[in-house]
């Protein structure tokens, strides 16, 4: 089914990198990664802390999204962060529908 409330998100990794990624709960997603059950990529790199959030709508714009911001420089991907005004991973923050 590609209906349902789809999330593009991005985290801020120990490290310093940025990891994108699409789900349909974003506080779910976090803890996933943070307790070395997400993926590989963060596994190695955590604690991670959402910075970003965007609704989607369904897993075919979700994942779209994700491969477009994926594709954009970490510069830009910084400057969508700051754009956005996220500061938190509480509900409510972020670009919510």
């Amino acid at each position: 089914m590609d209906e349902g409330n789809w999330w593009v998100y991005i985290l801020r990794c120990a490290d310093g990198t940025l990891y994108t990624g699409s789900t349909t709960d974003v506080e779910r997603r976090l803890s996933q990664h943070n307790a070395g059950k997400g993926a590989k990529y963060t596994r190695a790199r955590r604690p991670a802390e959402l910075v970003y959030r965007e609704f989607c709508g369904n897993r075919s714009a979700a994942l779209r999204r994700e491969a477009a911001i994926k594709r954009l420089s970490r510069a830009e991907k910084l400057a969508l962060i700051a754009r956005s005004g996220l500061t938190d991973s509480g509900p409510g923050r972020g670009n919510a529908p």
